[in-house]
């Protein structure tokens, strides 16, 4: 798709576009100087949850999550919506509330947007930061030998689209959203901190998507184990509901014949690391010499850190029991 955008912008024409349309990234990255570069991103999407202040919060977050993911710190946001004419100004007003009050907590100035008609509601956010030239983060960041951090836990888009089907309760619900609307602020301020190179935010191409793009930039494979991954407390429930979105089976047959299952995981299990996450956590490759105190440093500022695997000479990713 995006094949004759790349002819028309080849990388040596620009150079001081360090990252664009050549990899997987999250976000654009563009040096200004020697100590500043602009990383820009945009994201929007449907509601998720039934409750608009949380969709325009989660929506927002999820925006914020792309300058995150690349080790910047957002500054500037612009809404981008798209409403439906009939519904009430009070729905509208609370979805985009809800955004601006996640996008003070992070220290971002909502400054415009521009909004349009449409038959189901869209929100989300273009969204510009600040990182520097040479510390950024990115795919292909990761080596053989590093271990891979996980600053979420899975299982939101199992459990939203329960919610859907009428099916979710309210405490899972709760659990989920306070995910969801949870910033990614301290795990890049983290990452940085520590010097860290590969990184990417789960979202909706799943652990195992967004892992595989990352694995591939790197020029190296993941072994990722079952039972160290986290999930929200009921994203097996609804797994053995079977109530994954479409998105997780898209994931799966795309991205699945890269992906070694061992003996002993469950279908379930296989579908939950391919299910479509909405504003979910930092993937970081944290040199194995680093990784005691980076999750010490972790438990200091209240950010969770899972150990889920490691990076290591190969392709593909392999999940053992």
């Amino acid at each position: 798709m995006l094949r004759p955008v790349q002819s028309l912008f080849e990388a040596e024409s620009f150079p001081d576009l360090l990252v664009g349309l050549g990899g997987p990234d999250d976000a654009a990255v563009w040096r200004l100087d020697s100590t500043r570069a602009l990383v820009v991103t945009t994201d929007f999407f449907t509601p998720v949850v039934d409750d608009p202040y949380d969709y325009g919060a989660i929506a927002a977050a999820n925006s914020l999550s792309d300058v995150y993911a690349m080790g910047g710190r957002p500054f500037l946001a612009l809404n981008v919506a798209a409403l439906p004419p009939d519904l009430p100004p009070e729905v509208n007003g609370e979805i985009l509330r809800g955004g601006a009050e996640i996008c003070r907590a992070a220290g971002v100035v909502i400054a415009g947007g521009h909004t349009v008609q449409d038959k189901e509601p869209k929100y989300g956010l273009v969204v510009l930061g600040f990182v520097h030239p040479e510390k950024y983060l990115s795919k292909g960041g990761a080596q053989a030998g590093d271990v891979l951090v996980l600053t979420k836990p899975l299982g939101f888009g199992v459990t939203t689209t329960a919610l859907k089907r009428q099916a979710a309760a309210p405490e899972d619900v709760q659990e989920v959203v306070g995910w969801m609307k949870r910033l990614n602020d301290k795990a890049a301020a983290l990452a940085v901190e520590f010097g860290l190179r590969g990184g990417t935010d789960v979202t909706g191409f799943s652990l195992l998507g967004h892992g595989l793009e990352m694995a591939e930039s790197s020029g190296v494979g993941f072994r990722l184990e079952m039972a160290s991954i986290p999930f929200v407390s009921c994203a097996r429930k609804y797994a053995e509901m079977w109530t994954f979105p479409g998105g997780a089976a898209d994931n799966s047959l795309h991205f699945g014949p890269r992906v070694r299952f061992g003996a002993g995981i469950s279908e379930e299990e296989k579908m939950l690391l391919f299910d479509p996450q909405t504003s979910g956590g930092l993937l970081l490759a944290v040199p194995r010499s680093e990784t005691e105190a980076f999750l010490k440093r972790a438990e200091e500022i209240g950010q969770p850190a899972w150990v889920i695997g490691e990076a290591v000479e190969g392709t593909g990713i392999e999940i053992t029991k």
